[in-house]
């Protein structure tokens, strides 16, 4: 979608006190992070930006231009570590409502359709919570170990089968694809259909996903929404009359302390799983290719122990990946932090791309260190109430991935450089030749 062009630092409007430029701090007037251009320059130009906006207080920035949303007033641009992790850890003060995903003010049903959860706050956020926890419990978990490394296994004989290929339709996106679709008991027939919706919805502003218009791309979107909700609802009347232990069985026939969920709550809860955790998921899997294609050192320091380094491993590739790169909190009331004073009403994007290089925090953090301890990362959204129900579910699938790929196809590596999704939503990778 078109983006429009904003000034960083803009002091017409009355959300608060904009920071003052003062000697011995690096220039930012050229950085607007609303613009479709920042996005689309190279990685390193946008995090070496993004540690010159550290140097400052929390920017003010006018609002992307999403076709028939209306404008909003603006938003304050969250990057240090400290200030996005207390914005988590406060969420009765940066809220998720009315809407996490989008920085402009998208509308209630439409906010909830696609974001679930992320988008409500307690109690309703907590009551939802509740209930589909009941899929992501250590005991789950467990038993989807042996089904993870059956998948896995699976993957890399079609690999082997198939040669040099695109990684990320190969490899990366098949093992979160099918697991969540197993976990939730869609057909196999259903699969490609789950995944070519899931892309729509997390596209950003990517032309072969939305097309080259606003009123294309709300379109589509729509349709891909309707369609997983459809293809659940479906599923879903299926297992009211047959349950079976699938987890959208769990999720119809749920009775946890008298709650339950209505049937847009359970479409809009897949719709929110077969994105956030399929998406970032692979994108994971697939910067931790190019990450050990760039950096061999990590690659032969990995291998030389896969088991003893493979937790900080896959902790290193989320926080240098961060394959979410923001959510949005408004403020619901007055809040002093880092020197600034915001008022309620206030929108606030807590980018966690940036918290995640914060040198504050982490040593030489533009640097890849599979062996990186402590590792504080926000990559699974931080501390607070919306911390990421599947993190356990994506660590060990990114683990088991590069398991399989280490014991039978070591040499693997990115050929050519990634594909990168036009979103500034996801850090997302379209496609990435491999060989070996």
């Amino acid at each position: 979608m078109a983006q429009q062009s904003a000034a960083a630092g803009r002091t017409a409007e009355p959300a608060g006190p904009r920071s003052p430029e003062s000697g011995g701090l690096p220039d930012i007037s050229d950085i607007d992070l609303s613009e479709n251009e920042f996005w689309a320059r190279p990685l390193t130009e946008r995090h070496a930006d993004f540690a010159r906006l550290r140097s400052h207080p929390p920017q003010f920035f006018a609002e992307p231009d999403m076709g028939p949303l209306p404008p909003g007033p603006g938003y304050y641009a969250l990057v240090n570590h400290a200030d996005v992790a207390e914005a988590g850890r406060e969420p009765g003060v940066f809220a998720s409502q009315p809407s996490a995903i989008s920085i402009p003010d998208m509308p209630q049903d439409f906010a909830e359709y696609f974001g679930s959860l992320i988008n409500l706050d307690d109690p309703r956020h907590a009551r939802l919570r509740r209930v589909v926890s009941r899929g992501f419990t250590p005991r789950m978990l467990a038993r989807l170990q042996e089904d993870v490394e059956r998948h896995a296994a699976r993957i890399v004989d079609n690999l082997l089968g198939t040669g040099p290929c695109d990684f990320v339709s190969q490899v990366a996106a098949r093992l979160p694809l099918v697991v969540i679709c197993e976990m939730m008991g869609i057909p196999e027939d259903r699969h490609e259909e789950v995944l070519a919706n899931s892309n729509v919805v997390l596209a950003g502003n990517d032309a072969d996903y939305l097309g080259s218009d606003a009123e294309t791309a709300m379109a589509r979107l729509l349709e891909a929404g309707e369609n997983l909700s459809r293809l659940l609802a479906e599923l879903a009347a299926q297992r009211r009359a047959e349950p079976t232990s699938d987890l959208t069985s769990a999720l119809v026939n749920a009775n946890v302390d008298g709650e339950s969920m209505t049937d847009q709550e359970v479409g809009s809860f897949f719709i929110l799983l077969a994105v956030a955790g399929n998406e970032t998921t692979r994108n994971a899997i697939s910067h931790g290719l190019r990450l050990l294609t760039e950096y061999p050192e990590q690659r032969e320091l990995w291998w030389s122990d896969f088991e003893g380094h493979a937790p900080a491993a896959v902790e290193e590739i989320v926080r240098y990946a961060s394959p979410v790169v923001w959510m949005r909190r408004t403020l619901t009331r007055d809040y002093e932090m880092n020197g600034h004073t915001f008022r309620e009403g206030d929108k606030a994007v807590l980018y966690y791309a940036s918290a995640n290089r914060d040198a504050a925090v982490f040593d030489d953090p533009d640097t890849f260190d599979i062996a990186r301890k402590p590792n504080p990362h926000l990559g699974f959204g931080g501390p607070g109430p919306h911390f990421c129900l599947g993190a356990h579910l994506a660590r060990r699938e990114i683990t088991v991935m590069f398991r399989e790929l280490h014991r039978r196809v070591p040499g693997i590596r990115a050929a050519a450089p990634p594909r990168r999704l036009a979103s500034n939503f996801v850090n997302g990778i379209k496609s990435l030749p491999c060989e070996f």
